[in-house]
């Protein structure tokens, strides 16, 4: 749906269906997305600014244009990239954009089970946790439910990276349009069977909670450190997302 809202090709019909039928709830919701991918490139830009050299992207989905691979080899070829996502479906597809690619990778896990999902990287030796890596967090957090703790995922991934280590969140949010996130809340789980949580600003500065903040914290999706004015999909205070970046010290 997300590489639907982006006028990707990576997606299916049913994807684009319910990319439609939110954004005629929403008509904006194809911004949100923009702006969504608008704030990954800034933060794994900031990233390999700070020197690091290895990606994590939890809940990646099926890389769309514009992925984190790109824009981390446009820089520095030799870094590494490992996409994780629970869809076996999007692991494969994901597998085939990649063929050919030693410095890249794409594995099946949940991020609800941290343990496993840990473990999981570690075979693939991809990453190597005693060197900081860039933890990406992208629009999945909202997926997970608060009965499965998101914040404690965050927290057991901050126990295993090395100090130096940066994560970046985007995450909906209710805080400016609670009407509009009431929509989409309903919709995602009357149409797709996915239930989307859109939590307050206070629930997603807490998924940071023993990291310290970059400035300028958590703020708007378009206010995360913009390079251009092509950066500002949304009206200030009408973003349906919060995002930040933050460093394990």
């Amino acid at each position: 749906m997300y590489d639907a809202l982006l006028g990707g090709s990576h997606n299916f019909a049913v994807d684009r269906m319910a990319a439609e039928m939110g954004t005629k709830l929403v008509p904006d919701l194809p911004r949100l997305a923009l702006s969504n991918r608008a704030f990954l490139r800034r933060a794994v830009r900031f990233m390999l600014d700070a020197g690091i050299r290895q990606f994590l992207d939890i809940g990646s989905g099926i890389p769309t244009a514009g992925n984190v691979h790109e824009i981390v080899h446009e820089i520095d070829p030799q870094a590494r990239v490992l996409y994780v996502d629970i869809d076996p479906v999007a692991v494969v597809h994901s597998r085939t954009i990649l063929q050919g690619r030693e410095r890249a990778g794409a594995i099946e896990a949940d991020l609800r089970k941290s343990d496993e999902l840990i473990a999981a990287v570690r075979e693939t030796g991809l990453i190597d946790f005693d060197e900081p890596v860039g933890l990406l967090l992208i629009a999945v957090l909202h997926l997970v439910q608060d009965e499965d703790d998101p914040a404690g995922k965050v927290a057991a991934l901050r126990e295993v990276v090395a100090p130096g280590s940066l994560i970046a969140i985007s995450h909906l949010t209710s805080a400016m349009r609670p009407e509009d996130a009431g929509k989409l809340g309903e919709h995602s789980v009357n149409e797709t069977k996915v239930g989307i949580r859109f939590r307050s600003e206070d629930a997603i500065v807490a998924m940071f909670r023993g990291w310290g903040m970059v400035a300028p914290g958590v703020v708007e999706l378009p206010a995360w450190r913009p390079e251009s004015e092509r950066d500002q999909h949304e009206k200030p205070g009408r973003s349906l997302g919060l995002a930040g970046v933050a460093r394990k010290d």
